[in-house]
């Protein structure tokens, strides 16, 4: 077994040094390193919006920020042996947050992207495992690193496929980032004109944003390309289950993990999505609050219209009610409120079978404010 470092410039905006990742999917960009079935690697990574936060920054600076180059890479990680139906086990050893963080609010982006229009940007500071924000006086909110970010490169088949299916949806109105070469690394265009946006996980992961993808647990990730391709990137101090207003305390990080391939696994269990578990680590698998308060949401629209079944409209309604009771009970404004929110707050789907209505609870950590 080797041990591996891959390191990167944390402080320089990636364009500035495209050796050092990636901010696209494609089965065609040159792999970082080499390694071996049953390696390991420590990984440095640049923070979500690629260096484009700073300390000094407020909202309304916000403006000048560009979503095309989330998220920075770093990658691909060619894993020898590594072929179409194997599974890749990425045993997570590690996760060192830096020091610094931010979450913010994007016009446009974010699940209550209708009702919060104005860019809103939070500081935060980590010491001795909690982060605290002047703009949030009296928050303590406990840090368990994960990377919201982790995957593999497409097949040039799976490619063209997802390409396909994500141009018809967006031709039918839906949400959806399609290829863009504006700020892309790489630049060459036969890359970065098909190439996948990171803002969404697809069947080889990436984008997932699951807090549970702590130290000691593994991910399971189905290879479609020779070698593999993993990359890494969008660290998280904390995040809420749900992530409401689409950026959690984001910061840089560094990933001390092993590499394992299991032969043929994802061909025998027809597995075509990521998996992940800590049978080899327990560990708490969602939060450790003692105290809470939840509110709730159903299928109601604000008009009075009852819709059947909706889980969003029920997620939506229980978040709303987070930020109202947040914005009331501490005083905070309802951006700040959003932004506690998705970075605390646990979203949990309480019953799907009392039809018409579904209903989802949303989970506030009282501990935070010890």
């Amino acid at each position: 077994m080797a041990k591996h470092l891959v390191s990167v410039d944390r402080t320089a905006p990636l364009a500035e040094r495209p050796d050092e990742g990636h901010n696209r999917w494609h089965p065609d960009i040159t792999p970082m390193i080499i390694v071996k079935d049953g390696d390991e690697a420590e990984i440095h990574t640049r923070d979500s919006f690629d260096c484009q936060i700073h300390k000094t920054m407020r909202g309304p600076d916000l403006a000048h920020a560009n979503l095309g180059r989330a998220h920075p890479l770093t990658g691909p990680v060619y894993v020898e042996g590594a072929v179409l139906g194997d599974l890749l086990a990425v045993d997570i050893l590690d996760v060192r947050s830096h020091d610094e963080g931010f979450t913010l609010i994007a016009p446009g982006f974010g699940f209550l992207r209708d009702c919060f229009t104005a860019p809103h940007l939070v500081h935060w500071e980590m010491r001795e495992g909690y982060a605290t924000s002047p703009d949030m006086p009296g928050v303590r909110i406990k840090g368990d690193p994960f990377f919201g970010v982790m995957g593999l490169a497409p097949s040039r088949a799976l490619l063209d496929q997802i390409n396909a299916r994500e141009k018809a949806l967006h031709e039918r109105g839906g949400a959806v980032f399609l290829p863009e070469s504006d700020s892309a690394v790489p630049t060459d265009t036969a890359i970065s004109s098909e190439a996948l946006r990171t803002i969404a996980p697809h069947e080889t992961g990436g984008n997932l944003d699951i807090k549970q993808l702590t130290k000691g647990t593994t991910i399971y990730l189905p290879v479609y390309q020779e070698g593999a391709l993993f990359s890494v990137g969008d660290a998280h101090f904390a995040q809420g289950d749900g992530e409401s207003c689409g950026s959690a305390i984001e910061t840089s990080a560094i990933l001390h993990a092993r590499f394992r391939i299991l032969k043929g696994e994802a061909t025998r269990r027809s597995q075509t999505d990521a998996s992940f578990g800590n049978e080899n680590n327990p560990h708490p698998p969602l939060d450790s609050s003692t105290r809470f308060y939840a509110t709730t949401g159903t299928c109601l629209k604000s008009d009075g219209e009852n819709l059947s079944e909706d889980l969003s409209l029920a997620t939506r309604n229980a978040l709303l009610n987070m930020v109202d009771y947040i914005s009331d009970q501490y005083q905070f404004s309802r951006e700040n409120a959003l932004a506690l929110a998705s970075v605390a707050v646990n979203l949990r789907i309480s019953q799907i079978v009392d039809v018409p209505n579904v209903t989802v609870s949303a989970f506030l950590p009282l501990e935070i404010f010890d």
